[in-house]
């Protein structure tokens, strides 16, 4: 008697650097597939920031269900261990319902702790971080990176530059076990499993990509970035005092809009570093997602057509595997 065995369900990761078009492969995946969206993004995860986030707008929101996004209030610390434990519940959720779960996004950290589980690294120590953030003070901003850098370069390549708390942790982690922590992710992980996971990856092509994220710097101060910056500042760390003590003010875009606010530098500055820093980001990026396993690259940005039936057309045929006796 033939036995047919049911093949686990499929998972859809969309991976690439940010301004990739990511969202626009994802909506039209979605809309094909029957897919709902879980989102991979450090910084989407944060409520009321918006302009300077990226995230789906209402009216995408609205076509295709987004999981992963608004679940944080900006003062709270949201780790990749917590993305990992919230982005599994919503994978398997969605495909109990018969969807197929799309993971998208840029934060490498938070995908591979999604998809490989986190190691159990040591345990926390407030003297060694109060040390870190008075030397950090002293030395100025990129001191602990290049810290970091030098301690386990793959650890600096994952994590930005200005995502203080990710770096203290890795410098922390990298002194008390005496070696770097990226020899230590592989260590007592726990994968996930009852997928099937497709990786597909965009490659657009450089001169291309900086244009788009260029003018997406200029959307969003036109958008009123520096406002939503201001007024955030203002409920959260009065007299703009501090305000790097919340991760979410950190990222790109904000901390420019600060140091402008602050009168550090000209808002024509803070435009060219924000724009400078997504290209610098992107290349970290690609870098990073270079090492992720079995991804399937396609070329060109997310929002193209033809880059769209391509994938489709490599979904279409992971969502029908030969069927095994």
């Amino acid at each position: 008697m033939e036995r047919t065995l049911i093949p686990e369900p499929l998972l859809v990761v969309i991976l690439g650097p940010t301004g990739s078009g990511k969202t626009a492969l994802s909506l039209e995946l979605a809309d094909r597939f029957g897919g709902e969206i879980i989102s991979c993004d450090s910084v989407a995860v944060y409520r009321e920031f918006e302009v300077g986030t990226a995230k789906p707008t209402r009216e995408e929101k609205a076509r295709v269900p987004h999981h992963l996004i608004d679940v944080a209030a900006p003062g709270e610390a949201f780790t990749a261990g917590e993305y990992s434990r919230r982005a599994r519940d919503a994978a398997r959720e969605i495909s109990t319902r018969g969807k197929l779960p799309i993971v998208v996004g840029g934060t490498g950290l938070y995908l591979r702790a999604f998809l490989e589980g986190l190691f159990p690294g040591p345990t926390r120590s407030e003297d060694v971080r109060e040390r870190l953030r008075g030397r950090a003070a002293q030395r100025g901003p990129g001191y602990l990176h290049r810290v970091l850098t030098r301690m386990d370069a793959r650890a600096a390549v994952a994590i930005h530059e200005n995502d203080e708390p990710k770096v203290i942790r890795a410098i922390e982690v990298c002194l008390a076990a005496r070696r770097p922590m990226t020899e230590m992710w592989q260590e007592g992980r726990e994968p996930l499993k009852g997928f099937r996971v497709l990786r597909v990856g965009l490659d657009p092509e450089r001169q291309a990509l900086y244009e788009q994220l260029n003018r997406r710097a200029e959307l969003m101060f036109e958008r009123g970035l520096l406002d939503e910056s201001k007024s955030l500042a203002e409920k959260y760390c009065p007299e703009l005092q501090n305000c790097e003590r919340i991760t979410v003010f950190r990222s790109l875009g904000y901390r420019q809009c600060l140091m402008h606010l602050r009168g550090e530098m000209s808002l024509e500055e803070a435009v060219r570093l924000t724009k400078q820093g997504h290209r610098n980001y992107a290349k970290r990026q690609m870098t990073w997602f270079r090492r992720e396993p079995d991804v399937k690259w396609v070329q060109g940005l997310g929002g193209d057509t033809e880059v769209q039936r391509l994938v489709a057309e490599v979904v279409g045929r992971a969502l029908e595997p030969d069927l095994e006796d």
